[in-house]
């Protein structure tokens, strides 16, 4: 069954006088791709090389809906405004439709659930990259040559976050998996489980790590594997990474 698409619209009160506010009013908050869930296997598939995502295992997937965008700076922007938070720093590069950076884990988890939505899970990000669990390196493509139509990386790129949707989609219409900023990961444990073990999540309460998945515009094309794992402090924010909003499929 085809994954779906379908437009969330929340209501925005605007403010008068206040440009943020105004132009958040005017835009689509989200735009979401329903996903039928699948069973695939999760992991480097291709080498089996990859210390942090091996060994490969087998994951059922329960159904659920992905943002079809990382979240832009203008949709952030109206949450931290609503909710009495500091906006995060732009760099001086412009805020719109660039995707968010400079945000915690704790604030992005948070905007997710102010709209009834939480950060997807490690193997829900992997699953929508690769198209539905298919063998693509990329999101989009498993040929390193076609990548720069998919991911917007080091070589290809400016040196900071870009607006989202200006590369070509993976088949389920998701943008930007591979490439343009990291995105934050819901939860997630620490290795990997062989096949017929229970994967061991870690207790995000006691841990200061957090998975960030796809790669970004400082690093170089192959770090935006759909594969690739990477960790970093969830209270320290970066100018490389941002996130979007996933939420399970309703009965």
């Amino acid at each position: 069954m085809p994954a779906s698409r379908s437009i969330v619209f929340l209501l925005l009160m605007t403010l008068p006088g206040c440009f943020l506010f105004r132009k958040a009013a005017e835009e689509r908050l989200f735009e979401i791709i329903s996903l039928p869930g699948g069973v695939f296997q999760m992991g480097d598939v291709f080498e089996h090389e990859n210390e942090d995502a091996i060994p490969v295992h087998d994951v059922t997937i329960a159904p659920f809906d992905l943002g079809t965008y990382e979240i832009t700076y203008a949709q952030y922007d109206f949450f931290a405004l609503e909710t009495g938070r500091p906006l995060p720093s732009d760099d001086d590069y412009g805020r719109g439709q660039r995707a968010v950076v400079n945000v915690k884990w704790d604030d992005a988890l948070a905007f997710c659930r102010h709209h009834g939505f939480r950060l997807p899970t490690e193997a829900e990000w992997e699953y929508a990259a690769r198209s539905g669990g298919l063998n693509e390196r990329f999101a989009g493509t498993d040929s390193l040559k076609a990548a720069d139509r998919y991911v917007r990386h080091l070589e290809n790129s400016v040196l900071h976050a870009f607006q989202v949707g200006t590369k070509s989609p993976n088949a389920l219409g998701l943008y930007d998996m591979s490439g343009n900023v990291y995105e934050w990961i819901g939860d997630y444990y620490e290795f990997y489980p062989k096949n017929g073990e229970e994967p061991g999540y870690k207790d995000l309460e006691a841990s200061a790590m957090r998975i960030i998945r796809g790669g970004s515009f400082k690093h170089g094309v192959m770090f935006a594997q759909t594969f690739w794992r990477s960790g970093t402090l969830a209270d320290i924010p970066s100018n490389a990474i941002g996130f979007r909003c996933a939420r399970s499929a309703h009965p």
